[in-house]
């Protein structure tokens, strides 16, 4: 059984366009299962659903002339006589394949739609001769919403921090909140998700943890000390929320800081970190540059790592409200600080268990000395008072 994603939605918008679609993510988080939906959408018979990891699927493209792929094509029943939709999983792993795929593109009607496990082959591998002609989506791990759909759950959720806290209730608190007990410490990879028993769940976990490494690190990277790169990953690992150090970090893994920097680089463009830059109110008064990490899903941390409960709660906040667009955090010198600031929303974010009076107070000044005219205390416990809402609501 399939279960939608939200961006099936923005996927969808674009089906009829020339414009190669890109659907790019961490392993495992859904995109051939998107793909394949949208696959069963196109109502032509003239479509084919390609796997490039499968060595006998890559000798389609492997022509010096690139007009012999329709050949190649034809025992899949696809003609060059009327548009074609062309679906190819997991392209970075044979990237030479791009040039070809620019090739039909330019000279024929066909609908490329492609997946890539990172990012990383965009900015290294891509041609810049596909420029102007794709439309890139990524496709990151399920947040809570997406979460209850796949376990058969109905819950209405506000798409703005206004309702979200205004609608809040206990009794909806309760119904949900064991689910995002599950939520926090399983994550949200789909595969996790759907597994019912806590040993399937981390045998899932352990299996793409795995293949993250062997297959992403191993394959897309070019280190020279692999062991030095997992030994920054599994401390990595345990610094959910807190400032990146390249000099610690360098220190205690016992390599360069530039060498640190390329293996931090890697872990963001291939979707397993986050890091959020400060927010730049009164720049003076700010720590500057350095940034806040966050982890690309809270099985992988709870799993590999030993973080707090809190560390958990301000990960899954933070994957959660990505949809609002880029987000920030502000620290003073004197130490204040603001978990999460969303510029376009000029709204303030702090995370707390439960929150108290005190908190909120501490929260709207800061705001206001830096003109954002929302602030809400996201709370992993109900709290009933205003400007107070659920971390299950998000």
């Amino acid at each position: 059984m399939y279960y939608p994603r939200k961006i099936l939605q923005s996927l969808k918008k674009h089906l009829t366009d020339k414009e190669i679609i890109v659907l790019t993510g961490m392993r495992r988080v859904g995109k051939t299962t998107a793909y394949k939906m949208i696959y069963q959408k196109i109502k032509s018979k003239n479509k084919v659903f390609l796997d490039i990891e499968n060595p006998l699927e890559q000798k389609i493209f492997e022509e010096i002339d690139y007009n012999n792929i329709w050949a190649n094509l034809k025992p899949f029943n696809i003609t060059n006589k009327e548009k074609a939709f062309i679906f190819l999983d997991e392209i970075q792993v044979k990237p030479e394949i791009v040039k070809a795929i620019k090739y039909l593109y330019d000279h024929y009607n066909v609908k490329f739609f492609l997946t890539g496990s990172s990012s990383f082959y965009f900015k290294n591998l891509f041609p810049e001769s596909l420029a102007g002609r794709k439309f890139v989506f990524e496709l990151y791990t399920l947040d809570f919403e997406e979460f209850l759909i796949f376990k058969r759950q109905e819950k209405k959720f506000h798409q703005n921090f206004k309702d979200q806290d205004k609608q809040k209730n206990i009794i909806g608190y309760e119904k949900y909140k064991k689910l995002y007990d599950e939520y926090l410490e399983y994550g949200g990879f789909p595969q996790v998700v759907l597994e019912d028993s806590i040993d399937s769940k981390k045998e899932k976990l352990n299996d793409i943890f795995k293949s993250y490494f062997e297959k992403d690190v191993q394959i897309l990277a070019d280190f020279r000390d692999i062991n030095a790169f997992r030994d920054l990953l599994l401390l990595i690992l345990e610094r959910i929320g807190s400032k990146l150090d390249i000099s610690k970090l360098s220190k205690e893994v016992g390599v360069s800081r530039e060498t640190v920097y390329s293996y931090v680089s890697f872990l963001q463009n291939t979707y397993f970190i986050d890091l959020i830059s400060p927010f730049t109110g009164n720049v003076d008064r700010e720590v500057s540059g350095a940034k806040k990490l966050y982890l690309c899903d809270n099985g992988i941390a709870s799993q590999f790592s030993k973080v707090s409960q809190g560390s958990l709660l301000e990960n899954a906040v933070y994957r959660n409200i990505k949809k609002y667009g880029q987000i920030k955090y502000y620290q003073k010198r004197s130490g204040q600080e603001i978990d999460f600031v969303i510029p376009a929303k000029k709204t303030a974010l702090e995370v707390k268990q439960k929150g108290f009076g005190a908190d909120l107070k501490k929260l709207i000044k800061l705001s206001h000395s830096l003109k954002l005219s929302e602030h809400y205390i996201i709370t992993k416990e109900f709290n009933k008072d205003k400007e107070f809402i659920p971390a299950l609501e998000l």
